[in-house]
């Protein structure tokens, strides 16, 4: 498979050798290459995927035990799970899946979801709460029952030297105009993970998070200009296989000591987000009036850095 057209994972070190790692969202897209990746670095995968549409309806085992089938074809070792992560027994279910089948887990990669696009005027509840509950939901549920077993192991004296990787999104960065609901989902993936890396740290396990840009079923409308693969064989910028080299290091011992970081990736590229810290800042050591609180805004603006622009603002 050739690497520079993102057709496969690319050249291997066997990074993740004997590592049992879980990929939700697995069978497309970023999922599938992630899933892909880990098993050519060695790794034994539990491939979950519910087989929903894009906007979420329906299941179907199909996507799923196609990655896997695609990963024992290429020699490597993968179990389908097909529940709904974002539900507590789906979630516990995926967690034994790689206990009972593999007899360990050492990494979780959350990446499942799907979108319903509308301005906030459109945004219908119901829609509002499918996208919330599969993207944020369903980060906390695995990271739940995955936390539970690890602290469980390190109770008992098996440290375990585990990883967490979440993911997120530039809408969740910066926003996105039409997606409210998703920008506002992967917004909270972000908080998630830094709470997570900070109370995981004492069990061994280490939680970051990717904003990742690639052409999936999710991004085709939103980067259409953008997304086409080249037709010349040469670098495929836009493909999903660019992404995962970070992901695997990311849960592979190598990256011993890194938590609670969100990086980009897109095509080449890896920037790691600094997100919010202090800007300009002015205290009167008392309380302002209205017009001083104005006036203090205005000048601390003039001296901050302007914000990153949304997606798709005019």
């Amino acid at each position: 498979m050739n690497a520079a057209t993102g057709s496969g994972p690319g050249p291997t070190t066997g990074i993740c050798a004997g590592r049992v790692v879980i990929v939700t969202g697995a069978g497309r897209g970023l999922g599938r290459a992630h899933a892909r990746a880990y098993a050519a670095e060695g790794a034994r995968v539990v491939v979950n995927d519910l087989g929903a549409g894009l906007d979420g309806s329906g299941s179907s085992g199909g996507p799923a035990q196609a990655v896997v089938e695609e990963i024992r074809a290429a020699g490597g070792a993968a179990v389908a799970h097909y529940g709904d992560i974002a539900t507590p027994d789906g979630a516990a279910s995926l967690v034994d899946a790689a206990l009972e089948t593999y007899g360990r887990l050492d990494t979780l990669v959350n990446n499942a979801g799907f979108l319903r696009d509308r301005m906030l005027v459109n945004l219908d509840e119901d829609d509002w709460d499918a996208v919330v509950r599969v993207h944020l939901k369903g980060h906390f549920l695995p990271l739940k029952h995955a936390a539970a077993h690890w602290r469980a192991e390190s109770k008992a004296g098996r440290e375990p030297r585990a990883g967490v990787i979440n993911t997120s999104s530039g809408a969740g960065l910066s926003g996105s105009v039409g997606q409210g609901c998703y920008s506002a989902a992967k917004a909270g993936i972000l908080g998630l993970t830094l709470v997570a890396a900070a109370e995981l740290a004492a069990y061994g396990v280490r939680v970051n998070a990717i904003a990742p840009a690639a052409r999936t079923r999710m991004t085709e409308r939103t980067f259409a200009d953008t997304m086409a693969a080249p037709v010349d064989g040469g670098f495929d910028a836009m493909a999903p296989e660019n992404v995962s080299p970070l992901v695997v290091w990311l849960g592979s011992d190598a990256a011993s000591g890194v938590t609670g970081r969100v990086f980009e990736a897109e095509a080449g590229r890896i920037t790691v987000m600094d997100g919010w810290r202090p800007g300009p800042s002015a205290d009167k050591g008392a309380r302002w009036s209205a017009a001083e609180a104005g006036e203090a805004a205005l000048k601390l603006l003039s001296r901050a850095e302007t914000p990153q622009p949304v997606y798709g603002a005019r």
